[in-house]
């Protein structure tokens, strides 16, 4: 009984001894750590209904010593408490790389700018309060968020009920291109309403507002920054497929079902023709680059540099490339082959032709055949024919870091 009562007094000579150089904000945080209780930021949350329904790939990723003050973070946010004391015991660098944890993994959190204020303790050299800049008043909050969930809902219910995780991914993608416009200067650029009600964003809009639906689908997508090769800072989004592919081995006579998942990257924003700085200015009749849907790293850090804010995982297979599943892939070149898909194009009556190479060799021996070597000359006969002219134009566009030629018919 003697040894408690005198940790009790020892704890109450530190409290006053803190109160007294750094101030009363502290006081609540010390005795929140000495309650003795062994509740947790983790189950006030799932308590009062804030357990988070979403794979958080930053929360997963951060130094576990620092969960409980992302946890509180969160949790200040969905209250809606703008400010106040904060309880956890971190650094003012470890704040701000838990609340951009927090931020990246819940784009529903959209009422907060990407900035904040805190004050730290001289003495032990840790938060103990903080001021979140907010973009909406708490009083708009509840209207706003029911706008934003129906305007997500509208756009699933879209999708066919039986489309595969890609598909959802293409359909979002293909959604938010086709109903946002680059703007610099939009207003809430940086949270998804700029998208989802203003219809007019930029990288950060889009990349959030696609990981948001995708979330209420329940599939697993991340936010992640970095910059552009000789450009200005940049968002883009990760995302996860998994597929079920029947093993050979059974259970009660019943082949098992094995999952495999990969990781790949997607830039809705780079999606979007009109994006400042990746304008096709050849393509003026398509409205979406597929380059940047489920692609590779190897093909997105050509112009992608990510920042070292969280450890990505691979990115590296291709099996959802575009142009690989609508037959637009050539692994090598071959006259006939090329001679013939130019051919079915025209045949077709289609607008234009996307060839895609597996290899620098082989756009590059495409390139020489299709523009020096008349490669193209069969098919511009029959063009000709078909249209009853005795001339005709075409334009091309080539992209060096896809490997891709895209031919235009006039």
């Amino acid at each position: 009984m003697g040894k408690r009562k005198y940790k009790i007094w020892l704890c109450a000579l530190v409290l006053f001894c803190i109160t007294l150089l750094t101030g009363c904000e502290v006081v609540s945080r010390v005795k929140y750590e000495l309650t003795g209780s062994e509740e947790t930021w983790e189950s006030t949350a799932v308590e009062e209904g804030y357990a988070s329904s979403v794979e958080e790939y930053y929360y997963d990723h951060l130094p576990e010593e620092l969960h409980e003050a992302y946890r509180e973070i969160y949790v200040h946010l969905m209250r809606y408490e703008d400010s106040g004391d904060f309880l956890s015991s971190v650094s003012v660098e470890d704040f701000w790389q838990t609340y951009y944890a927090v931020l990246a993994d819940h784009p529903e959190i959209f009422w907060t700018d990407t900035s904040a204020q805190v004050e730290e303790s001289a003495l032990l050299g840790t938060v103990v309060s903080y001021h979140f800049d907010v973009t909406v008043a708490v009083e708009d909050r509840d209207a706003m968020r029911e706008e934003l969930e129906a305007a997500a809902d509208a756009c699933i219910a879209q999708i066919p009920a039986d489309a595969t995780d890609y598909e959802k991914i293409k359909f979002v993608y293909e959604y938010i291109i086709e109903t946002t416009e680059y703007d610099a200067y939009s207003a809430d650029s940086q949270n998804i309403q700029s998208v989802l009600l203003y219809h007019s964003s930029v990288c950060a809009g889009y990349s959030r507002a696609f990981q948001y639906i995708l979330h209420r689908m329940g599939l697993f997508c991340s936010y992640v920054t970095g910059t552009i090769v000789d450009g200005g800072d940049h968002g883009w989004n990760l995302v996860r497929i998994t597929e079920q592919e029947q093993s050979k081995e059974t259970l009660a006579g019943v082949p098992a079902m094995a999952a495999e998942e990969a990781y790949y990257y997607v830039d809705v924003t780079w999606g979007d023709p009109v994006f400042a700085g990746n304008m096709d200015t050849y393509d003026t009749e398509s409205t979406i680059n597929y380059n940047y849907l489920c692609c590779t790293e190897y093909d997105l850090f050509k112009t992608h540099v990510p920042d070292d804010s969280i450890e990505l995982p691979a990115c590296t297979s291709d099996a959802y490339d575009y142009y690989k599943l609508n037959g637009y892939y050539y692994e090598s070149f071959d006259w006939d082959t090329i001679n013939q898909a130019l051919l079915e194009s025209v045949w077709a009556s289609e607008t234009r032709i996307m060839m895609k190479f597996g290899s620098e060799a082989a756009y590059e021996e495409a390139q020489t055949a299709l523009f020096e070597e008349n490669l193209l000359r069969e098919a511009g006969q029959y063009l000709m024919q078909q249209n009853g002219v005795t001339s005709w134009n075409y334009r091309y566009h080539t992209d060096d870091n896809f490997c891709l030629i895209t031919i235009y018919w006039s």
